[in-house]
């Protein structure tokens, strides 16, 4: 996402050579949406990836609207003659035949998720997707959605800072054999220590606008657990970031993390992170110094908070 929209400043080609770093490095999970960057994302990824198509596992997802001439207006729609516009209009953009892995990005609450589920189900069966995902969906409507067609992921936001899914969400996927794909293990940056003040982002990166505890005095509180995890990362000769993204890793094999990044520097730390094996007492160690109690602010905006399905 943050290659072409939200996070500052765009630089193509580094992003393009960070794509091709990550297939050298082994990953082989690539993800994106039609939504960032008003399809250019799609269109990057795909240009990026053309030569090396069969490495690649390739995600993209439809569901939220979005105007060029109006940035700041956002819809919803999960109505099934939109799923197909949206699968071809995704195809083409990418330049390939098929998507591997095609999620609604949001639950259409005007939609019943069984007419959603059923046309993406006709993807598959044409051939243009071959696996069914859902992103930021309920207990409920994940349940409701897989009697529709087996659902083989659900992406949901997943770290140190934002644990809400550990209530009902992971239980009931992994009731049901789902996979977990948590979506900004790292924070949205913050958890790296990189940002130390609200000041560090750039004019055009609009986390203090979109996320409220990048804001005034809740980025400040917030710095303070970074802190704790920083210097717990020190003493273990890793990065702040990397324990964090170790931490997700520690939840589970059916969890596939998905930090974002623009630069091949941080790549690097991320994919290392793997390497960062964490023993229980470290586990409860970190967990201990990222008491959720003392997190400030919600995660996103009032108005984005309103199309979570809860």
């Amino acid at each position: 996402m943050g290659m072409s929209e939200f996070y500052g400043d765009r630089n193509d080609e580094e992003s393009a050579a960070t794509l091709l770093r990550a297939l050298d490095l082994g990953v082989t999970f690539l993800d994106t949406a039609d939504v960032y960057g008003f399809g250019d994302n799609e269109e990057l990824v795909g240009k990026t990836i053309a030569s090396r198509r069969d490495e690649v596992f390739l995600a993209t997802k439809f569901a939220n609207l979005r105007k060029k001439e109006n940035p700041d207006y956002w819809g919803i729609s999960g109505k099934p003659e939109y799923v197909h516009q949206a699968c071809d209009a995704s195809l083409k953009r990418l330049g390939v035949d098929h998507i591997d892995l095609y999620y609604q990005h949001r639950v259409d609450l005007d939609t019943p998720i069984e007419e959603t589920v059923g046309a993406m189900a006709e993807l598959v069966k044409a051939g243009k997707v071959k696996y069914l995902g859902l992103s930021e969906a309920s207990p409920a409507t994940i349940r409701r959605a897989h009697k529709v067609h087996p659902i083989t992921a659900l992406q949901t936001e997943y770290s140190l800072w934002e644990r809400h899914v550990e209530d009902e969400i992971l239980p009931t996927v992994r009731e049901l054999g789902i996979g977990f794909v948590p979506y900004s293990p790292l924070g949205r940056g913050f958890l790296t220590g990189a940002i130390a003040k609200p000041e560090d982002l750039s004019s055009s990166d609009s986390r203090t606008a979109r996320y409220p505890r990048f804001a005034g005095e809740n980025f400040d509180k917030n710095q303070v657990l970074v802190d704790r995890v920083r210097a717990i990362a020190e003493r273990r000769g890793v990065k702040a970031g990397q324990l964090a993204l170790a931490w997700v890793l520690s939840k589970g094999e059916d969890l596939v993390p998905i930090p974002g990044t623009k630069r091949r520097k941080y790549l690097e730390e991320n994919v290392a992170a793997a390497d960062v094996q964490l023993t229980p007492a470290e586990v409860a160690e970190l967990e201990a110094a990222f008491p959720q109690e003392e997190i400030v602010g919600e995660r996103y905006a009032a108005g984005s908070l309103k199309t979570i399905d809860r």
